[in-house]
């Protein structure tokens, strides 16, 4: 069974920096683009950044020169290093493969706050 597992969330002050993982289980993970993103209680889950098979990231303007996609198709992971943190960021923080049956992971939950 195909599994994605985030990890490197955390507790973090603002200005601060994390990065996020995510681990693929299974094949073909190259051939997928991949994506973060975010929720907040009560809020719908908010696309934060993508990153095709080839490499080509995209981002929501709000993380644009604070976060950075990136993947490494060896060790069938995403990353997603976020720098420059605001409390705004806060949320939980959900991988995604983009394929016909979409792929979740379970989250991880990252908390920026002084």
């Amino acid at each position: 069974q195909v599994q994605l597992v985030e990890s490197g969330g955390g507790l973090v002050q603002p200005g601060g920096s994390l990065r996020l993982s995510c681990a693929a289980s299974g094949r073909d993970f190259s051939i997928y683009s991949m994506g973060w993103y975010r929720q907040t209680p009560g809020k719908q889950r908010e696309w934060v950044a993508s990153i095709m098979s080839h490499g080509r990231p995209n981002y929501v303007d709000s993380v644009k020169g604070r976060f950075t996609i990136s993947r490494d198709n060896a060790k069938n992971t995403v990353y997603l290093q976020m720098n420059n943190l605001k409390p705004e960021d806060t949320a939980v923080y959900y991988c995604r493969r983009f394929s016909e049956i979409p792929l979740w992971g379970q989250g991880t939950q990252v908390t920026v706050s002084s």
